[in-house]
């Protein structure tokens, strides 16, 4: 006997009436789908990428309050070597003293002029007598690998002096082509070009 027969009059469903079979892959399990454009994928993974693997990024900047505080004292702890440099080639009292805060050695091989001579280990001991404290101190020593202008500024800021450190130290004064004095005169090196601008005298920083 044939199967039963459909209902009088009931008109045959068409193929594309038919319900589709729910997704597989669909989270909700009902057959309801999530367009997901390429634009999206590219997107969120570009954000995903740079929040998680961007080494810039990996750790949040700083709030803008936050940022202002630490490079405002950034600024009143140190001082550039051609901030120092206008400021001693200048026809007025700069209103600092630089000093040199290395060996006897390293003064003869080549210091800035006009500096005072005192290796951090002698502060404690001469500083009061070389120096006033109402006149602001700036620190350097050989450059950016050493850490005896810093030594050097700790200790006179305990003694109660004014002192900055003066970045880059004795080997970026040289190379941003400023004269230096050794124990057998003056001297001036081309300017280094990785430092210095070769055709002006100011950076414009």
């Amino acid at each position: 006997m044939a199967g039963a027969e459909e209902a009088p009059g009931a008109p045959e469903a068409a193929a594309g009436d038919r319900a589709a079979p729910p997704d597989p892959w669909d989270p909700r399990g009902k057959g309801q789908t999530m367009t997901v454009t390429a634009d999206t994928t590219a997107t969120s993974t570009a954000t995903t990428s740079a929040t998680v693997t961007n080494p810039v990024l990996r750790v949040a900047p700083a709030s803008p309050a936050a940022a202002a505080a630490y490079f405002g004292a950034s600024l009143a702890f140190h001082a550039d070597v051609s901030d120092v440099a206008a400021a001693l080639a200048a026809d007025v009292d700069p209103g600092f003293v630089v000093l040199d805060s290395r060996s006897t050695e390293s003064w003869d091989q080549g210091h800035v002029p006009g500096a005072i001579h005192l290796p951090t280990a002698l502060i404690a001991e001469q500083a009061e007598q070389l120096l006033d404290k109402s006149v602001p101190v700036v620190t350097y020593c050989w450059g950016p690998g050493c850490n005896g202008a810093t030594r050097a500024a700790l200790a006179l800021a305990e003694l109660g002096f004014q002192v900055k450190e003066m970045l880059g130290g004795f080997e970026y004064w040289v190379r941003e082509g400023f004269e230096f004095e050794t124990w057998e005169g003056r001297e001036r090196r081309a300017a280094d070009p990785l430092t210095a601008p070769v055709d002006a005298e100011d950076c414009g920083c």
